[in-house]
């Protein structure tokens, strides 16, 4: 069923739909992600990595949130469950249990980089299919980006 129409074409519109459907699984991904270490992360820098934490949660939910409605308006259904982000999201995975704080800062910097990569990759297709959804993704890569960046400076202190 078709509720929403698009003033896509009809290939645009599947192409750009499975570009937000997997970003959408990796930003909600990302979310947990971030959010599992926030919670298991102990360490001396505990604290400042804790609440950096947050911040990559609070990007990748209101990014999950905009790439998900924007699938809407052209008239894609957005799958967020939890199967399906399992299934299909490509971002490296964490340990369970507690993480030393060098431990987060290298499974972020991972994360973020696997993300940023596949972001990057549905910039360029969306060239051709839709750049109202490039726009998107330009300013979701530019946040990404800037959380791997101070990742990565936690990496030099260790």
């Amino acid at each position: 069923m078709a509720a929403i129409q698009s003033p896509l074409p009809d290939q645009a519109r599947r192409e750009t739909g499975k570009a937000l459907q997997s970003a959408l699984a990796d930003l909600l991904d990302l979310s947990l992600l971030a959010k599992q270490a926030h919670w298991n992360i102990v360490g001396p820098r505990f604290r400042s990595i804790h609440l950096q934490l947050d911040e990559v949660v609070s990007t990748a939910r209101s990014y999950a949130d905009t790439v998900a409605e924007r699938a809407a308006a052209i008239g894609v259904s957005p799958d967020g469950r939890a199967r399906t982000v399992a299934d299909t999201s490509g971002l490296t995975s964490s340990d369970d249990g507690w993480q030393k704080d060098t431990q987060v800062v290298d499974l972020l910097v991972r994360a973020l980089a696997d993300a940023v990569k596949r972001l990057r990759e549905r910039i360029d297709l969306t060239e051709k299919t839709d750049l109202v959804t490039q726009d998107i993704f330009i300013g979701l890569a530019a946040k990404l980006e800037m959380h791997h960046w101070m990742f990565q400076a936690e990496q030099q202190q260790t």
